[in-house]
């Protein structure tokens, strides 16, 4: 782990606000490896991907837009409306983490896409919990 935080320490914090995804992948032992899969085909998750694709391609017709990595400041409060649970989950957030507003806009996109994935209209609390675990990397580092 020292590892990572020395590699971590020469990142700039705008280069890493720049990605979108950052998320940490430990290794797997060997007796998982070999395990049974998960229930979650490569087929089934192929289907929820196009179905997202075309939920986007519908909301952003008629926008220059294609998907919800494209979304711009002002569109984000249109496409990624929220109710004040959301946004007190964000405030906590945003503090706790000391999110720059460019992490902060790349969670909202991440988080409508995961409610894009599961079908939902609306973001909720559990799809920015979500967003915000695939931002590993803007979490402050407790041990030093």
């Amino acid at each position: 782990m020292n590892q990572v935080r020395r590699y971590r320490g020469r990142i700039s914090g705008p280069l890493l606000d720049r990605i979108d995804l950052q998320v940490e992948v430990p290794a797997v032992p060997y007796k998982d490896l070999k395990a049974p899969q998960g229930q979650l085909g490569s087929s089934v998750m192929r289907g929820r991907v196009l179905a997202a694709r075309e939920i986007q391609d519908a909301r952003y017709a008629a926008l220059p837009l294609r998907t919800n990595a494209d979304l711009s400041g002002r569109q984000l409060n249109s496409f990624c409306k929220l109710t004040e649970a959301e946004h007190a989950f964000l405030e906590n957030v945003v503090k706790s983490l000391g999110l720059s507003a460019r992490a902060y806009t790349r969670v909202l996109r991440i988080a409508r896409t995961v409610a894009d994935l599961e079908g939902d209209a609306l973001i909720r609390v559990e799809h920015l919990a979500e967003a915000v675990n695939y931002r590993n990397l803007d979490r402050r580092d407790e041990a030093g």
